[in-house]
C-alpha cells in the first residue's frame, strides 16, 4: 500500500488511501448515514403508509442500490482518480463519459443547500446545550422554527459555521480527515440512535408507533406513490449517482473485496435508517402526533414531543446531536468529490482546492439560506430557492446522472474488465448484477424521473 502524502503535498504525488477496509466501510457509511436517514426517512416513510414503504424501500436497496454501490467502488478503483476520470477510464469514446461531471455538479449543489440544512441542526443542538429550550417551554415550536429560518442573519452564520467545520475536516485529508472523522463519529451515532431507540419504545403507547413502522398495511402497496418514494429515497440515502462512491472507490486498495464492502454498507444503512425510525415513531405515537408531517417532522413536531416527555431535553440533546453528527459524516464525502475534481484537473493542493471549493458552496448555499426570510418572494413553479435546486439535483440531475452511470458499466465498459474490477466470477451473479444495469435500474430510474416531471 502506497504510503499517505500530507494534504500539503503537490500534485502528481501518491494518490492517498484508506489505511484497513474497515475504515472505507466507515467512511462510506458516514457519507450515506446523514439528514436522508434520520429526517428525510422518517417523514417519507410517516407520509408514505410506515411498514408497506419500509417493504418496498428494502427491495429498492436490494435490486437498485447494491448493484449500483458496487458499480461505483469497482469503477472509482479501476481508474484509481476522481469521479470524471473514472467515467473517462471506463469509456474514453462514449458520450457517456461526460456524465461524472454531473455527479460533480450534483455534490457541489446538494452541499449548497444541505448545509443550511445541517446548519438549522446546529443551531438546535446549541439551545439545548444552553438550556434554551427546556421542556417545561413548551410554547409554539412551529413559530420558532419559522423565526430562525426567515431571521437574514442567524441561518446564513450556522451555514458558515457547518461549512467551516466541514472544510476543516475535509482539508486534513483521506486518512487525517475523513477516516479519523468516521471512526470516531460513527460509533458514537450507532450508540445514540439505539439509546434513543430504546427509551422511545419505553414510553406509554410507543407500541403503536412499532407497528407502524414494522407492520405493513398492505393495502398500500397498491398505491404507486409509495413505490416511486421507496425508491427515491434508496437513491437519496445511499448517496448514489453524486461521485461519492466513486471518489470513495479510488481510494481504495486492490486487495479488498468490493461485493463485501458494498454489502456492509447497504445493510448498515438500512439498520440505520429502521432504528432511527424506531427512535422516532414510537416517540411521535406516544404522544399522539401524527406521523405524515412532512419535512417539519425535526424540527417543529419532535421538538414539541420532547417538551412534553420525562428527561425531555436530554433526549432532544442526543437527538439533534445525531442529527448534526451524521450531516457532517455526508458532508465532508459531498465536498471531497469536487474537491478531489478541482486537485487533478486545477492543479491545486489539497488545501487550496478544499478552501476553494468550500467558499464556493458556502456563496452558492446563501440563496438558500435566504429564501425563507428576504428571499422568499423568489420562486420558481411555487418554489422556494431551496426547494426548486432540491428538487432540479435530486428528481432530473441525479437520476440522469444514475442512468448515464448504470448504462456506462452495463453497457460501455468492458463486460470482463467490469466483473474483474468488481470482483466477482462469471457465473450467476455476474450475469444478474448486468441485467440489473442493463435493464432493471435504468427503467426504475425513467419511473423516477417521469414521476417527478409529473408525467407518470
Amino acid at each position: 500500500m502506497s504510503a499517505t502524502p500530507s494534504p500539503m503535498q503537490p500534485p502528481g504525488s501518491p494518490r492517498e488511501e484508506w489505511s484497513t477496509k474497515t475504515a472505507f466501510i466507515l467512511a462510506t457509511l458516514g457519507s450515506a448515514v446523514g439528514l436522508g436517514n434520520i429526517w428525510r426517512f422518517s417523514y417519507v416513510a410517516g407520509d408514505n403508509g410506515g411498514g408497506a414503504f419500509l417493504l418496498v424501500y428494502l427491495g429498492a436497496v436490494l435490486l437498485l442500490g447494491l448493484p449500483l454501490l458496487l458499480a461505483e467502488f469497482s469503477l472509482g478503483r479501476s481508474s484509481k482518480g476522481d469521479v470524471v476520470q473514472a467515467f473517462r477510464h471506463a469509456a474514453p469514446r462514449s458520450p457517456l463519459r461526460h456524465f461524472g461531471m454531473l455527479a460533480v455538479l450534483g455534490s457541489t449543489l446538494i452541499l449548497s443547500y444541505y448545509s443550511v440544512i445541517a446548519g438549522w441542526t446546529l443551531s438546535y443542538l446549541t439551545d439545548y446545550l444552553l438550556g434554551l429550550l427546556l421542556p417545561q417551554q413548551t410554547g409554539d415550536h412551529g413559530e420558532r422554527f419559522q423565526s430562525l429560518i426567515a431571521d437574514p442573519i442567524e441561518p446564513l452564520f450556522w451555514h458558515f459555521l457547518f461549512m467551516a467545520i466541514t472544510v476543516w475536516v475535509v482539508m486534513a485529508g483521506v486518512r487525517g480527515g475523513l477516516e479519523r472523522l468516521s471512526r470516531l463519529v460513527m460509533p458514537l451515532l450507532g450508540v445514540t440512535v439505539v439509546g434513543l431507540a430504546i427509551y422511545a419504545m419505553s414510553l406509554p403507547g410507543s407500541a403503536a408507533g412499532v407497528a407502524f413502522l414494522l407492520s405493513p398495511d398492505w393495502s398500500a402497496l397498491s398505491d404507486p406513490a409509495v413505490y416511486l418514494a421507496a425508491l427515491g429515497q434508496a437513491f437519496f440515502s445511499l448517496s448514489l449517482a453524486m461521485g461519492v462512491l466513486v471518489t470513495y472507490g479510488g481510494y481504495l486498495g486492490r486487495e479488498h473485496r468490493l461485493p463485501s464492502a458494498a454489502g456492509a454498507v447497504a445493510t448498515g444503512d438500512v439498520l440505520f435508517a429502521i432504528i432511527a425510525g424506531l427512535a422516532i415513531f414510537p416517540a411521535v405515537f406516544a404522544f399522539g402526533m401524527a406521523p405524515a408531517q412532512g419535512p417539519v417532522l425535526a424540527f417543529v413536531v419532535l421538538p414539541q414531543v420532547f417538551s412534553t416527555m420525562p428527561g425531555g431535553s436530554g433526549v432532544a440533546l442526543a437527538f439533534f446531536f445525531l442529527l448534526a453528527a451524521a450531516a457532517l459524516t455526508s458532508a465532508v464525502s459531498l465536498l471531497e468529490v469536487p474537491v478531489a475534481w478541482a486537485m487533478r484537473v486545477l492543479a491545486l493542493s489539497r488545501r487550496q482546492a478544499t478552501l476553494v471549493l468550500g467558499a464556493t458552496v458556502f456563496l452558492l448555499g446563501v440563496p438558500s439560506s435566504l429564501g425563507f426570510g428576504p428571499w422568499e418572494s423568489v420562486q420558481l413553479a411555487g418554489r422556494g430557492i431551496l426547494d426548486t435546486i432540491d428538487h432540479v439535483v435530486s428528481n432530473l440531475l441525479l437520476p440522469v446522472a444514475g442512468t448515464g452511470l448504470a448504462l456506462l458499466v452495463g453497457w460501455v465498459w468492458s463486460e470482463r474488465e467490469a466483473i474483474a474490477e468488481a470482483d466477482l466470477v462469471e457465473g450467476f451473479w455476474a450475469r444478474l448484477w448486468l441485467i440489473l444495469l442493463r435493464y432493471i435500474i435504468p427503467c426504475a430510474i425513467l419511473l423516477i424521473l417521469l414521476r417527478s416531471l409529473g408525467l407518470l
